[in-house]
């Protein structure tokens, strides 16, 4: 992977706060002007590792998935539901996530990644319920709704795909 590139500016108007963020392939750390150049080196460190542990909370890895998945059976399904795999996909374009009961697999597609992890953990949620009830009927959303942002989440989602103009389902 090739080094990444930082670009530094600094300004007059800025005086205690230093901030970074990306721009395309590249970070800007905005800097007050009067900052040392040894205090820059160490700002410029710490905020591109912020940006990393920022992103790598936003984007799990399918480990991370797994054991999101394991942590939310624990605390709202008695940890009942127990998925043999849970990994991303990037083959759904009209569902948030699927699950195949028999083999005990949870898929979530890609799209979203980078969204709020309350939304990913409701789509998780959904897809561990499956496990337990295949169907949606009441008792599927009696179990669902133990998540406690199910319907903050399910509002979140809707009005994405609105936004977006396209039909989506779990």
């Amino acid at each position: 992977m090739p080094p990444e590139t930082v670009e530094v500016r600094r300004s007059s108007r800025r005086r205690r706060t230093v901030s970074a963020y990306r721009d395309g392939e590249k970070t800007i750390v905005l800097l007050p002007a009067g900052l040392s150049s040894t205090d820059e080196e160490q700002w410029v460190r710490r905020m591109l590792d912020r940006l990393a542990a920022k992103e790598q909370r936003r984007r799990p890895s399918d480990d991370d998935l797994f054991e999101r998945a394991s942590e939310l059976s624990a605390r709202y399904l008695d940890g009942r539901a127990r998925p043999s795999s849970v990994r991303w996909v990037d083959n759904q374009q009209h569902r948030w996530g699927s699950c195949t009961p028999d083999h005990g697999t949870i898929r979530i597609s890609t799209r979203l990644r980078g969204m709020p992890s309350w939304v990913v953990d409701y789509v998780i949620m959904h897809e561990l319920v499956h496990l337990l009830v295949p169907s949606h009927g009441p008792r599927f959303w009696a179990l669902v709704d133990h998540y406690p942002k199910a319907e903050r989440a399910r509002g979140f989602l809707e009005g994405f795909s609105m936004a977006a103009g396209v039909a989506e389902e779990c």
